[in-house]
């Protein structure tokens, strides 16, 4: 038994010390010299098991005396070995024990070794176990008291991270205070330092700054417009387009920023963000002209955030802009105007919330809708999509004279801030296009819609008849709506102007109250064969077909090619033409780089590596692989209207593909735009396909060169 707790205790310390470094060290795994103590202990163990039925370590003769046996020396490997393997661990890994504990651990493992060497040449008493148990109440007394030491230094951290929390709070409500005065001087400025801060934030998270950085940010950009408290007031309220005057004016903001926040010293990060702001990437900003890197890195983003917010906020002598136009004015700006790698970080928290937004999108809409002449109150677009959707309400007239129609209707469109609009200026700016009106009679107009067939008069005997209830869904270019009223049932079905528009429906009526209106998603699905056709489709790909089948992309992603095995190395070659709806730089074809099982897009056990598109942006959905992604700009770029041009009136691409080593590397040039991605994958995904896809585009003459 002697021999046997000798091991044990060297397994049991072990043990423990593993524990320490596993939890409070944070390796993610025991260090392999411990595995292999663990190993020699219970060897050790065994044979002291073994040597009490073969004498191995001692014997008792016919006197019954004890006497050592021929392998005795073996018994002192393990007290001697094991723990000199344990300090080699544990002085490597020092840095997380304290000084008390590593003292302690020190004299657990070198006093039975010392005893162990001692014990060789003293016969009959057993030093190595009682040293051993001397120094394990030295270990357990020296970890007791570290505990204590560590409770009480842990209070005094509380203590002053509640004091840091307060202080924190008193810092923000100051901040908040100072920004709420300077908003005072013009009602539109109201919430952008806020969302400018919020967005800098975000983007600072992004780029994979601490906690304590991003706190920097977010308050260099919730204060950097505090010079605005310095520009006279018939400049902050002019309803015009600014002048030169109100221009230059305005330039005088940096300048007055820096001189209020360069008296707090302790922050000189906040004075720096209001002062370098408007610095443009190409040197083009003011005030001092600066280009690239030069530019504070801290300055660098919050240009970026504060760039969005002012495109889409409403100002004086301008509406607000829409999300796309903004995310295209990064798009293009990124490089040239932008730090190219936090306008790529703000796009991607673009496509982050508008994501989120369609997702919610179709409660977003008011509960009432008072209605006096026609469409001078119309609700929200509601969203029309595969997935069908319900939308009730109750009606009441509200009539000012007994000859006023009173009735519910809808309007179809399509635009880009969801919104119905009539002035020129807007339907330019939102790209709005209507497609019809309808009532809930037998009444309708089309405008921009192809064709429309009607069905009045279908039995409603088993339906809810105390309300209205319009049921929509869509398949490409067809829509069909199902329209109830207490008098009155009918199934719509309209032909599109194409597959790539967007579909709203906005709510409306003349000298009627909508109430109690309620949009939910019903759980089925339109699919392919649901709607009758009622116009011929419109194809851009009744062209000549090569190793793989043309696709047509009416909106973002709609069709891919079938998946191409990448093996070696590859070359795809095809013609593009972005379809005439397209309206930005990302109307383009992109490469889609996935696994699945049934090498289709989407499809069964599907995994997405790589997005690239062929504007020069990547997207990374999958966490099981790494993307290193490039794309510049050559000197013989034509610009990006010359861009969207050209693919417009149609041109040829060049893909190279290669697999070596685990990494896909992935080149191409299309414009004077050069983009190369290394994706790396973790996992071994055995095989890696590549499919073409895109936006609002049509892909023609796809070969593929092995």
């Amino acid at each position: 038994m002697v021999f046997f707790l000798t091991s044990a205790s060297v397994m049991g310390f072990n043990i423990y010390l593993i524990d320490w470094l596993l939890h409070e060290g944070g390796l993610e795994s025991p260090p392999n010299k411990l595995k292999i103590v663990q190993i020699e202990a219970i060897i050790g163990m065994l044979l002291s098991v073994i040597s009490a039925f073969t004498g191995l370590y001692y014997f008792f003769d016919e006197n019954n005396l004890y006497h050592r046996g021929s392998g005795f020396l073996i018994a002192y490997i393990i007290p001697v070995i094991c723990p000199i393997q344990q300090y080699t661990v544990i002085h490597k890994n020092r840095k997380v024990f304290s000084k008390m504990i590593y003292t302690s651990m020190k004299l657990y493992l070198f006093v039975p070794i010392i005893c162990g060497i001692i014990q060789i040449f003293m016969y009959g008493l057993s030093l190595v176990n009682m040293s051993i148990i001397v120094v394990s109440i030295f270990l357990y007394i020296f970890i007791y008291l570290d505990v204590n030491n560590t409770h009480a230094h842990q209070l005094e951290i509380e203590g002053y991270r509640e004091e840091q929390k307060t202080m924190k709070r008193v810092y923000d409500q100051t901040a908040k205070a100072v920004v709420k005065a300077v908003e005072k001087k013009d009602d539109f400025l109201k919430g952008q330092s806020e969302r400018v801060a919020e967005y800098a934030e975000r983007i600072a998270k992004l780029s994979g700054k601490d906690d304590s950085e991003c706190d920097k940010v977010y308050y260099a950009a919730l204060l950097h417009d505090v010079g605005v408290v310095g520009v006279p007031d018939n400049v902050i309220r002019n309803d015009k387009n600014p002048g030169k005057w109100d221009v230059e004016a305005m330039r005088q903001k940096p300048f007055i920023g820096r001189e209020i926040l360069s008296t707090i010293t302790e922050y000189p990060f906040l004075s720096t963000g209001a002062y370098y702001s408007h610095e443009r990437y190409n040197g083009t900003g003011y005030p001092e002209g600066l280009a690239g890197e030069d530019i504070p890195e801290i300055a660098r983003i919050i240009a970026v955030a504060d760039a969005y917010v002012t495109m889409t906020s409403k100002k004086r002598y301008r509406d607000a802009r829409p999300e796309f136009i903004a995310r295209e004015a990064l798009v293009k700006g990124a490089g040239v105007e932008f730090d190219p790698v936090f306008a790529q970080y703000m796009v991607k928290i673009i496509d982050e919330d508008s994501s989120e937004e369609i997702r919610t999108g179709v409660s977003v809409i008011d509960k009432e809708l008072e209605c006096g002449e026609y469409r001078d109150h119309i609700s929200n677009g509601i969203p029309v999509e595969r997935d069908i959707i319900r939308i009730t309400f109750g009606c009441t007239e509200s009539r000012q004279n007994a000859d006023d129609f009173s009735a519910p209707s809808i309007i179809l469109f399509d635009s880009f801030d969801r919104r119905v609009h009539s002035n020129e200026k807007a339907i330019e700016e939102y790209q709005y296009l209507e497609f019809g009106e309808l009532w809930f009679d037998n009444h309708n107009i089309l405008t921009a819609a192809r064709n429309i067939m009607e069905t009045n008069n279908v039995s409603n005997n088993d339906r809810d008849t105390s309300g209205y209830e319009i049921i929509a869904g869509r398949y490409e270019d067809h829509l069909k709506l199902c329209m109830k009223s207490p008098n009155n049932f009918k199934e719509v079905i309209i032909a599109l102007p194409g597959g790539s528009k967007t579909v709203y429906i906005g709510l409306t009526g003349e000298h009627c109250h909508l109430n109690n209106i309620s949009v939910e998603k019903t759980g089925e699905e339109i699919g392919n064969g649901d709607i009758p056709r009622i116009a011929k489709p419109i194809s851009y790909i009744d062209h000549m077909e090569s190793d793989v089948k043309n696709i047509q992309v009416d909106r973002n992603r709609s069709a891919s090619t079938e998946g191409i095995e990448l093996k070696d190395k590859i070359k795809i070659e095809f013609h593009t033409m972005s379809l005439p709806g397209a309206s930005f730089v990302w109307h383009c074809p992109y490469i889609v780089l996935f696994y699945s099982d049934d090498k289709c897009v989407n499809g069964d056990n599907y995994r997405e590596y790589a997005l690239i598109k062929l504007n020069g942006e990547c997207e990374e959905k999958d966490k099981g692989a790494v993307n290193r992604f490039s794309a510049k700009k050559k000197d013989d770029f034509p610009g990006w209207e010359a861009w969207k041009t050209a693919n417009k009136e149609g041109m040829e691409c060049e893909i190279s593909l290669e697999k070596k080593r685990g990494r896909i590397i992935t080149t191409t040039e299309n414009l004077g735009i050069c983009i190369e991605n290394i994706t790396e994958i973790k996992e071994n995904p055995g095989v890696v396909y590549v499919a073409l896809t895109g936006d609002q585009c049509a892909l023609t003459d796809i070969r593929v060169h092995k």
